[in-house]
């Protein structure tokens, strides 16, 4: 059976010694009287639920699934799954960053990424029901009108209810220009919705008595394309005048997806028949409003493969250590044994130091584009809040598409590290790998991200907001430069950050020539650019960990901070010289193949 111990010392370790967040937040007035104590008890007690109330549930959640009763199109959840979430509800954690003004608790998006990243360890499909919630919450906040505020919002942030976003269609995925569920506006200021969409998450289950769907359809005189969208509000009960749950609306789970992972989570099929809708925001501007959930969604799935690469590494970790067979090749390591742990092994210690330089780089990375939204919500300084902003679009498609491709690799390489085990149910290992693998296509599939960092955020804008953090950077280097002990870390992050001007640069010339450049370059440019970022944090991290040890501080955790990153540079890093090399390759050796793909 799989463990899973909350890395509360690694988190604080990010957020006290590396990003100084309580230092942060002084300088935020909603946030000001946060302080280090209050941001250890809340975490270690999101640990606690975590670890003891949803992570048992995760072997049975998935070997159970979801029913659908076709009658009532009602969804059962496994057992265990609705007791949960009623104790998540009990205990407050939704509120936990939302608004006061709607009953929410205020507290830091920082902490909020830290709850959730140890739910996603201890169980993802379950997590996903409050957070697509949250994600719901996000949208109306932001884009709703006060009537609909005051409606919705107190329940989204209690749990009382919880909420979804119904994108795509059968015929429509990432394309959303193609949608064709309609809107008919009625003389009540209502519209009646009809239209079939597929892929939802959380769509329908019996966790609470209201479900909120956020949902794209166009309006009779909508123009084509997504210039046409417009954002609903279809709850799957009709709220009454006192708030109360009414009368069923139009809008059912007309089946169930059978998946490869997250076997908890109803992936349900939508089937909006003249259900009843409130528009959000203006008519044809529903992308706008969408795109604050699908934004917060993007960092929610990069935060769901760093939770499944830091849960699937302590269980690789533990196995690799208990695990005997053959011999260490330099010399007998268990004299009292027949055999030698497995951990003494070069490639077995390759495949857990991968997975721990992922997650723990991923966790810094994640931690940071938190704190960045604390400052862009919360800052006084209106230069802060934009420079923010533009920075946390420039991460948002890197945490998804960078921490979800990591951890593929982490999860398959813990797997393996367990070897014919690994393939075996009991141990979990291939759930882990199964549950991460649909992280890198929900919310747009890595590809999309790519095109998304190196079209939109990097060459639109001229590679100005790619330049502030370029300087971010450079002011590490001025500061460590001629530290011999930082060298190993400094040096190779120095040369890439010197490279990816002229690399960039090159691409942009090569996409005004021909788009299909950009797009043949993109997903290699993208993890080229996580590199640079994760590179980045990586040599924060050992020069934190370098000064603890030069101060005379013998935990072992600062050594092992500085043995990891001496790992990812030398193994993980140097992987940006391949990608450089095939995204130059051009596109003619993916275009020019009519004949091999016909």
């Amino acid at each position: 059976m799989p463990q899973y111990t909350p890395p509360l010392r690694d988190m604080q370790f990010v957020m006290h010694e590396v990003l100084r967040v309580a230092e942060e937040y002084k300088a935020m007035p909603r946030h000001a009287e946060v302080d280090a104590d209050t941001i250890n008890a809340v975490i270690e007690e999101g640990g606690k639920f975590a670890s003891e109330v949803t992570f048992p549930l995760n072997i049975s959640g998935d070997e159970e699934g979801c029913t659908l009763d076709k009658a009532t199109h009602e969804v059962t959840t496994p057992r265990g799954f609705k007791e949960a979430y009623a104790r998540y509800v009990e205990g407050g954690w939704p509120a936990l960053s939302a608004d006061p003004e709607y009953g929410g608790q205020g507290l830091p998006i920082v902490l909020n990424q830290c709850v959730y990243e140890m739910l996603n360890s201890a169980n993802q499909a379950w997590t996903m029901y409050p957070g697509l919630t949250h994600g719901a919450y996000e949208a109306l906040h932001a884009h709703g009108t006060e009537e609909q505020k005051k409606t919705y919002l107190p329940k989204l942030t209690s749990g009382e209810w919880t909420g979804t976003m119904c994108l795509t269609e059968p015929h429509c995925g990432t394309d959303l220009g193609l949608l064709a569920s309609r809107a008919e506006p009625q003389p009540d200021g209502t519209y009646k919705i009809t239209g079939n969409k597929i892929f939802i998450s959380a769509g329908e289950h019996d966790f609470v008595s209201n479900i909120i769907h956020l949902v794209l359809a166009r309006l009779p005189d909508a123009p084509k394309g997504s210039k046409g969208i417009s954002l609903f509000i279809v709850p799957k009960f009709n709220v009454n005048q006192d708030g109360s749950p009414g009368s069923r609306n139009g809008v059912y789970c007309g089946g169930l997806e059978h998946k490869m992972g997250i076997h908890g989570n109803a992936t349900a099929q939508i089937v909006l028949d003249g259900a009843v809708g409130t528009l959000v925001g203006e008519p044809n501007k529903g992308l706008a409003a969408m795109f604050v959930m699908m934004n917060a969604a993007r960092l929610g799935v990069g935060n769901q493969s760093l939770g499944l690469t830091e849960v699937a590494y302590q269980n690789a970790l533990a196995y690799a250590k208990d695990r005997i067979q053959m011999r260490s090749l330099s010399s007998v390591k268990a004299k009292d044994k027949p055999a030698d742990p497995i951990i003494v092994h070069p490639d077995v210690r390759k495949m857990l130091l991968t997975a721990k330089a992922y997650a723990e780089g991923g966790r810094a990375l994640s931690l940071f584009s938190a704190l960045l939204i604390d400052r862009e919500l919360h800052h006084p300084d209106q230069k802060v809040r934009q420079d923010a902003a533009e920075m946390v679009a420039l991460l948002t498609p890197i945490v998804k598409a960078f921490l979800t491709d990591n951890g593929h690799i982490a999860t398959n390489a813990c797997l393996q590290v367990f070897g014919g085990h690994g393939y075996i149910k009991e141990w979990g290992m291939e759930q882990f790998a199964r549950d991460n693998r649909i992280n890198m296509i929900y919310e747009g599939t890595n590809t999309i991200q790519s095109l998304d960092l190196l079209g939109r955020k990097v060459l639109g804008n001229n590679g100005a907001t790619l330049q502030k953090f370029g300087k971010i950077i450079g002011a590490l280097i001025a500061q460590e430069g001629v530290n011999e002990k930082m060298a190993e870390f400094i040096n190779p992050l120095a040369v890439l950050a010197d490279q990816m001007t002229k690399f960039t640069t090159e691409l942009g010339f090569k996409g005004l020539q021909n788009p299909d450049e950009v797009g043949a370059a993109a997903v290699d440019y993208l993890r080229v650019a996580g590199h640079l970022v994760f590179g980045y944090f990586w040599a924060r991290m050992a020069q934190v960990a370098l000064r603890e040890i030069a101060a005379g501080n013998t935990d072992p955790f600062y050594l092992a901070k500085v043995q990891t990153a001496r790992f990812y540079f030398a193994r993980l890093f140097p992987e940006t010289a391949t990608l450089m090399r095939t995204a130059r390759s051009g596109s003619r050796s993916l275009m020019d193949t009519d004949a091999a793909l016909a």
